[in-house]
């Protein structure tokens, strides 16, 4: 379960009229091995498992670098690249070793982001969220988590991890996805969802 990511989309939520909760404080709770052929598999089947087990409308995502050198890589895999046991940081430097001899004008890659977004009842929604930007050659900031300090994002000439989270909040992948969930998530009041004012989320 990446704390980080859940603290991300609690803050992003906060606003919202729900009982947010991440999964982590339910015990026992375990998030299903990721099988999926897509983040938007991936991201059902994590929200599947967490209405199963909070029994309240679930949110779930699923997330990936995506290196156009790299044919699209890591992708999926993005959370495991480099083998097992790696930190984040780790896994930076193996994506460095694997971009070492590619130039800067081809180094372009792309965050995505996929939602999805369960209830108890059966409903299934599932959103996207994508942010493009470079590779650089080196780390720069201590923000953020996973690649971010080599995601350098042109329009705000930082990397993810040199924003400021209310930056971040604004341009990132999971922000924009989670903009798409937002609207979804008004409608929990309405026959779309068939539930009432008392709902709460998880993931």
């Amino acid at each position: 379960m990446n704390l980080a990511k859940a603290r991300e989309l609690a803050a992003l939520l906060e606003d919202l009229p729900f009982d947010t909760r991440a999964l982590g404080e339910l015990p026992g709770a375990a998030l299903p091995d990721e099988t999926g052929r897509s983040y938007a598999e991936n991201a059902l089947l994590k929200a599947r498992a967490a209405v199963g087990m909070a029994g309240a409308l679930a949110l779930a995502d699923d997330s990936g670098l995506e290196v156009d050198a790299l044919g699209g890589a890591p992708g999926l895999r993005s959370a495991r690249f480099g083998g097992p046991g790696l930190d984040d940081a780790a896994r930076c430097r193996r994506l460095l070793e694997a971009l070492r001899d590619v130039p800067e004008a081809e180094r372009t890659a792309r965050f995505r982001c996929v939602i999805a977004l369960v209830h108890p009842g059966g409903a299934e929604h599932v959103v996207e969220g994508v942010t493009d930007g470079l590779i650089l050659t080196e780390p720069r900031g201590r923000g953020g988590f996973g690649y971010d300090p080599l995601f350098y994002y042109p329009p705000r000439g930082r990397t993810f991890a040199e924003l400021t989270p209310d930056e971040k909040a604004q341009v990132s992948h999971r922000a924009r996805a989670l903009r798409a969930a937002r609207r979804l998530l008004s409608e929990c009041y309405t026959a779309d969802f068939g539930i009432d004012s008392g709902c709460g989320a998880a993931w």
